[in-house]
């Protein structure tokens, strides 16, 4: 879902996985703040922050903005794809020929993969219970 306000705020949604962002792009310096934390301090390690700043870094305007996050759902690496998709959901409105860019690096894409499902029989999903001969 994606949508503009009157005040030329920007809204996005993105998902991964069990995880679901609410992006909020309005006109800044670039800050980004989520779950009304930093960035950095939200995301301790820095693979995933690394992942949140890959839209931003690959367009020319992402400096101009700052972005305001919510976050819920699933895990840290679940959260900052959804980011990633989110923030690039806001982008890809700013901009017409940002869109093209994202989506050739694939930050439009909703990435489906999931949980794959524990099977009977077995220790997990793959993982199975160790075999004895006698």
């Amino acid at each position: 879902m994606v949508k503009q306000n009157q005040e030329n705020v920007i809204w996005a949604t993105g998902r991964r996985k069990k995880s679901i962002a609410r992006v909020r792009l309005m006109a800044g310096n670039g800050e980004i703040q989520v779950n009304k934390k930093p960035l950095d301090e939200y995301f301790d390690r820095p693979t995933l922050r690394l992942i949140v700043r890959q839209p931003i870094k690959d367009t020319t305007i992402g400096g101009k903005y700052n972005i305001i996050a919510n976050v819920k759902g699933g895990g840290k690496s679940g959260q900052a794809g959804a980011l990633r998709h989110g923030i690039s959901r806001a982008l890809a409105l700013v901009d017409p020929e940002t869109k093209v860019l994202l989506r050739r690096k694939g930050f439009l894409t909703r990435d489906p993969r999931g949980k794959e499902r524990k099977k009977y029989g077995q220790k997990g999903a793959r993982k199975r219970f160790q075999w004895t001969k006698r």
